[in-house]
Parts: structure tokens; sequence; C-alpha cells
């Protein structure tokens, strides 16, 4: 099974990009995030005619996560409130950012963190809060599908120092700051590891680049887009890359796809 996640950064925008990779890369499942769309308003047919099933939880010109599955998902869920309760979910649903479903064995989870726009900002508090939540929506989850988990899509987190292109005076800069990486790192702690250093340890592998300071042309990148696995299917893990080709197209969306291998 192959399965990608991709910032596309506004799907109507991107459709015909995305559309084009699914056709030189035909994963089994690509999760995508920031669609920028209402859910009736996701163009369905291009890639329904490839084959392929769409789950889509959208909003106007913001957020919005989708699943695209060769195969039925089963056991389909948006926002944290199926899981964890409108209590704990509070007013966290109102971004759409999180889409689960179950492929074959496998429970995907298709996240978009929070940017949280700058260190010590309302933002920043409401990203630290999302993250918590998530842990116990993960934690949750992880119970009630003891099967193998793959929790992905854009975290808007450098884990490390070698995430960056430069790390330097990083530690009050948002993606990077030590209580992102340390609320991160609490929602790995229930069981999850980071697929893409299993098979590559050096830094200068990016997932983002920034659009305003041409920053892809001299790879000044983060990796902040990420596939997180259980134990088990970690294990079978035989591949996890990043495809930095659609960052050169024209028009672009800032990041670019990385796909996992079991």
């Amino acid at each position: 099974m192959k399965i990608a996640t991709w910032n596309v950064n506004s799907i109507r925008a991107r459709q015909q990009q995305v559309r084009d990779w699914l056709q030189e890369n035909p994963v089994d499942v690509l999760c995508l995030q920031e669609t920028k769309v209402v859910d009736q308003d996701f163009p369905r047919a291009p890639f329904e005619q490839l084959g392929y099933h769409l789950y889509v939880s959208g909003q106007k010109a913001y957020n919005g996560v989708a699943i695209l599955s060769r195969t039925p998902v089963e056991e389909v869920s948006t926002g944290f409130s199926p899981i964890v309760g409108d209590t704990q979910a509070r007013d966290f649903d109102q971004q759409k950012r999180v889409i689960c479903g179950t492929v074959g064995e496998v429970c995907i989870v298709n996240l978009y963190v929070p940017n949280g726009s700058s260190v010590g900002s309302d933002k920043y508090d409401y990203k630290l809060r999302w993250l918590k939540v998530l842990r116990e929506y993960l934690q949750i989850l992880k119970a009630k599908s003891p099967g193998a988990m793959c929790v992905c899509g854009d975290f808007n987190v450098a884990p490390e120092n070698r995430d960056i292109h430069d790390p330097s005076d990083k530690e009050s800069h948002i993606m990077a700051s030590p209580a992102e990486r340390e609320a991160l790192q609490e929602v790995l702690a229930i069981g999850l590891a980071d697929t893409f250093r299993k098979f590559t340890s050096e830094g200068g592998h990016y997932s983002w680049w920034d659009y305003r300071t041409r920053a892809f042309r001299g790879n000044r990148g983060w990796r902040i887009d990420h596939h997180y696995l259980t134990p088990d299917l970690y294990e079978r893990a035989t591949n996890c890359k990043i495809d930095i080709l659609p960052r050169k197209l024209p028009k672009p969306s800032d990041h670019t796809p990385v796909i996992v291998e079991f």
C-alpha cells in the first residue's frame, strides 16, 4: 500500500497538478490538506474519473482536509467530536482540520495542524491546546482501532533542527519552538514513529519552502509534513520519500507530497 500526504494550498487552484501527479503516481490513498473549499464545491469529477473515492471536510477559503482512496473508506469521521465528544472538542471543529477512516486494516488519520502564527500569540496558544486534544483523540482512536494506524498530514512542526535548513535562532520561531516540539512528542508518545527517519537520517530534506523568499531555489526549506505509524506498520514500512517535483511546477503549492509505502 502507498499513502501520500500533500498540502495543496487550494484544491481548485491545484486540481490539474494533483490529477497529473496521481496519473504518474497512482497511490492507493492521497490525503490532502488546505483544500480551501466547501464540500459541495470540491472538484470531485477529475479524481473520480481516475477511480478514486472521495471523502471531504472543508470550509470556504481556509483549512479543509480530504481523503482520496482507490478502495472505499470505512468508518469515516471528521473532526474531534465523534471520538472525544463535544465537551473536549470544544470549538476546535469549527475549523476543518481532521478526517479519518479505515482502508483495509489501516486506520488513516489525515491532519492539518494549526500554524500558530507567532510564538506567544493567541493562535500559538490555540495550536498548543489543539495538539493536546489531538493526543487524546489519537489515544481513544488507537484503543478503538487495535489494527495498524497511519497519522499523516501537515503538522506545522519541524521535529528537530535537522528538519530546518538553518536552525540557528529558531527557538523563538513558529513551527520550531520548544513548546511546539514538546507537544508533538507528547502526541507521538502514545506509540507513533516518524517513518521518514527510518530511511533517511541526514538533514537537507524538506517538504515546505516559503513562497516569499524564493526559498525553493536555494533549498531553504522545512520538513513539516509527516507520516507517523504505529509499531507494527512502522516495521512493515519499506520506503518513505519526499517528491519535490511538484514544487518545481509553475504556480505550485508551497508544500510537496510525502509518500509512505508498506
